[in-house]
């Protein structure tokens, strides 16, 4: 397994994943976002006296309103929040958590059995490529349950919890534990410009230590390219291998904790600070756990290509499994990225300031529903994720009437959403001299690269 993950990264490493990546690869931790296409200045304005020139982001259906010069004063506390969310909505239902579950399992089972009427052919290509996102679809909302098992949100039986996790995470090939953690720290620090853990930009003018530094070199790369082209480099990029490199050298993370795996939590897969801060303590052990429990699957896999050929198992397997980490990327990425919503440095940065930082946004309903409402209730999720799933649209609801002007809901459409995220969303700068929040640099406003 060890051999394996090594050389998965070596491929990583020395192949053209993205600008993204392979900057990365070489120091930085890369983050590329969507951008509407609406055009228009940023709500708070520069001072008289500013030795650094305002950064004018575009504007997303937010219309700046995560740039509002108050925005970060009018974030209330933890306790604001909770005194205004209707308190059932904490409470944990292990049968109703059972019977969602049982929701998506059966839907994934209906799905995956459609693939068995397929004929393994090339002339059924098309039929193949549906198979794959229809169950590949379904089979996301497995992945949200496990998730929700990994924040405690699932049960109060901590066994039980932990079991159903476990078991679904690692028959989609996610080390359960090892997710569970890093996922916490992306959690504790979500938009943070330094000490986040994913889909963190890189700065222009970035300062080692404080920030990530290259963003100019991305900004050029993108502007040689086009705004189309580059569009399109970027969502292959992510949807495609940006899953694999995150779990397996933690690139997205934010630059304080260097390279990090998922499977093996020593060196030299993980650096020195990925060691100290993401796999301290008992953690080393849990995540030969979570590799155990993906091995386990790997060999099982191994045994049916063996039986019924490698084709059959890619075909039913491996095109599902490839559509759930598009829907595991593309939600991570628009819930914290758009074009006029910053990121934070550790001045401004609060708990409750990263939380509000999500965004919400309007799925179709019935993707929706597959999901557990995971891309629509999102904020309330990062205030506390213990949170059920099932509360979380009247938690939502609760904090929207009673925080409106630090909600974030963004209401365009996801896909003409994800496509500015992948246009414009690039790299990062401060904003001014007076605001040091950083904001997308606008890739038509782009003339040169600053040294």
């Amino acid at each position: 397994m060890q051999s394996q993950v090594l050389w998965a990264l070596v491929l990583l490493g020395v192949s053209g994943i993205d600008g993204f990546h392979a900057h990365r690869v070489l120091h930085t931790r890369r983050h590329v976002v969507p951008s509407m296409v609406a055009v228009g200045p940023a709500a708070a304005p520069s001072s008289a006296v500013d030795p650094l020139p305002i950064v004018r982001p575009q504007l997303s259906g937010l219309e700046g309103k995560a740039l509002a010069p108050d925005f970060l004063d009018n974030v209330p506390s933890k306790a604001a929040v909770r005194a205004m969310v209707p308190s059932h909505c904490y409470t944990r239902q292990t049968w109703r958590s059972l019977a969602y579950l049982a929701q998506s399992v059966i839907t994934t089972a209906l799905t995956a059995s459609l693939g068995l009427l397929i004929p393994l052919k090339l002339a059924a290509l098309p039929l193949w490529l549906l198979y794959a996102a229809v169950t590949g679809t379904t089979a996301m909302g497995m992945w949200v349950l496990a998730h929700e098992c990994g924040h405690g949100a699932f049960s109060d039986n901590r066994l039980l919890q932990d079991a159903v996790g476990f078991v679904l995470h690692s028959l989609l090939l996610v080390p359960y534990f090892s997710w569970q953690r890093s996922h916490a720290v992306h959690h504790a620090r979500t938009n943070h410009i330094y000490e986040g853990e994913t889909h963190v930009p890189t700065v222009v003018d970035g300062r080692d230590g404080h920030e990530t530094p290259g963003g100019a070199e991305m900004m050029n790369i993108a502007k040689n390219m086009g705004e189309r082209r580059h569009g399109f480099y970027q969502l292959f990029g992510h949807l495609t291998i940006g899953w694999p490199s995150y779990i397996l050298a933690g690139l997205t993370g934010g630059s304080k904790y260097g390279t990090s795996n998922h499977f093996w939590p020593f060196r030299p897969l993980n650096s020195a600070s990925a060691q100290r801060y993401m796999w301290p303590n008992k953690w080393p052990t849990k995540v030969l756990q979570s590799s155990a429990g993906v091995a386990a699957v790997l060999v099982g896999l191994a045994m049916w290509a063996r039986r019924a050929g490698a084709a059959t198992v890619w075909a039913l397997y491996g095109g599902p499994y490839l559509v759930v980490n598009m829907w595991l990327i593309v939600y991570t990425w628009l819930q914290h990225t758009d074009v006029d919503v910053p990121h934070l440095g550790a001045s401004e940065f609060t708990y409750m300031r990263g939380a509000f930082h999500t965004i919400d946004r309007p799925y179709p309903p019935l993707i929706d529903r597959l999901h557990h409402r995971i891309g629509s209730t999102h904020v309330a999720h990062h205030i506390d994720c213990t949170i059920p799933h099932y509360h979380a649209r009247e938690a939502t609801d609760a904090i929207a009437k009673a925080f409106p002007k630090v909600y974030l809901h963004e209401p365009t459409p996801v896909h003409i959403a994800l496509w500015r995220v992948a246009c414009h969303c690039i790299a990062v700068k401060r904003r001014s001299a007076d605001d040091q929040r950083y904001v997308f640099v606008p890739l038509h406003s782009w003339r040169s690269s600053p040294k």
